[in-house]
């Protein structure tokens, strides 16, 4: 663990959004910045040594995906989630949300309704309306510490008719939670019987604290396999967001065909050089590192879990995957303005605004 994470690096000047925007978000230079999913660790040593060496290369012309380069991501997804997906399901784009946008786009009309669960990732609310689809919340229960589905407000969403498309998020951001087998054969059998197609994004689902297991919505029913598309990436597993390299897996052939189009309409051509070079070596080579980081995580949600339980006024959600906690400050009896005003000014802490997301 010591070679890997007990150094402490600079980010600042390195154009990083998290560490160099602070003043332009926030209004001062002292904020600690915790409001980006990135992490302030260093990639696996291997992935470092492959950016260098294919950078020592110095040429950087058009590259390529196929089929020899699909096996490395079939590898990584059997191996991490038992899934045993087809070398030809698999489609590449520079991010998740770049994929739901596109999906969005090709697999419904304006006015089409679209279901999300909230509180939820904020893009989400830009995925439907920035394209004039209709937004449809399904909204989580907190209860007994932990966020749960309203399965009885989902039915009666689908039921009202017009949904098409319902974005599911797992792991949950921002919540944390791992949805367990039968929350997700209940989403299935709802979707299915509504015939609703599910659009999930797992970007997080390589982080997962025992004795969670994430398990691909997709793969746990053959029909509903070919109504899924399934977004992953290495990006957060293995902090490389900023290489852009993310893939799609998608069962079904002719919805293949139909989100490739997509892609060629918008002038996406699968990840630059870069995000191919860091791919491959974090899923070949990175392994141990995500098994560390894993440990190094989960001390650190001990170590912060255990500081808050000491607030009265913070209820804190500890998460079952990812690397996010999920703060509830209702207890300060603060507006939302208030609230941030007092973390910024007084605390000096810059998180995301939780009332962008309900």
């Amino acid at each position: 663990m010591e070679q890997y994470f007990s150094e402490i690096t600079e980010r600042k000047n390195t154009r990083a959004v998290k560490w160099d925007l602070v003043k332009t978000l926030y209004g001062a230079d002292d904020i600690l910045p915790m409001w980006v999913a990135d992490m302030d660790f260093k990639v696996p040593p291997a992935v470092t040594e492959a950016l260098v060496n294919r950078a020592k290369h110095g040429i950087f012309g058009y590259t390529y995906t196929d089929k020899a380069y699909n096996k490395i991501v079939t590898d990584w997804v059997q191996y991490k989630h038992q899934w045993a997906i087809d070398n030809g399901w698999i489609l590449y784009s520079p991010g998740v949300i770049s994929t739901l946008n596109i999906a969005i786009q090709a697999l419904t009309k304006e006015e089409d309704k679209v279901l999300i669960q909230t509180p939820v990732y904020p893009p989400f609310y830009n995925i439907v309306q920035n394209h004039n689809r209709a937004l449809v919340k399904n909204e989580l229960i907190y209860k007994d510490n932990s966020y749960q589905i309203d399965f009885e407000d989902f039915e009666a969403k689908l039921k009202e008719g017009g949904v098409k498309v319902f974005i599911l998020c797992n792991p949950h951001n921002p919540v944390g939670r791992v949805w367990n087998r039968s929350e997700l054969e209940q989403i299935l059998a709802l979707c299915k019987k509504y015939h609703v197609f599910i659009l999930s994004d797992e970007i997080h689902a390589d982080i997962i604290h025992e004795p969670n297991k994430h398990i691909p919505i997709a793969s746990l029913d053959e029909e509903m396999l070919h109504q899924t598309i399934t977004c992953m990436s290495p990006t957060k597993t293995f902090n490389l967001a900023g290489l852009q390299a993310s893939y799609a897996i998608i069962p079904d052939q002719e919805i293949r065909k139909k989100i490739s189009q997509a892609f060629e309409k918008q002038g996406i051509h699968g990840i630059n050089t870069m995000g191919i070079t860091a791919l491959e070596a974090a899923y070949t080579e990175g392994k141990d590192w995500l098994h560390q980081l894993m440990l190094e995580l989960n001390r650190n949600i001990d170590y912060v879990m255990k500081e808050l339980s000491r607030l009265e006024e913070v209820d804190v959600t500890k998460p079952e995957g990812t690397y996010l906690i999920w703060l509830d400050f209702t207890k300060l009896n603060l507006s939302q303005k208030e609230l941030k005003k007092f973390l910024e000014q007084k605390a000096k802490v810059g998180l995301n605004d939780g009332g962008n997301i309900r």
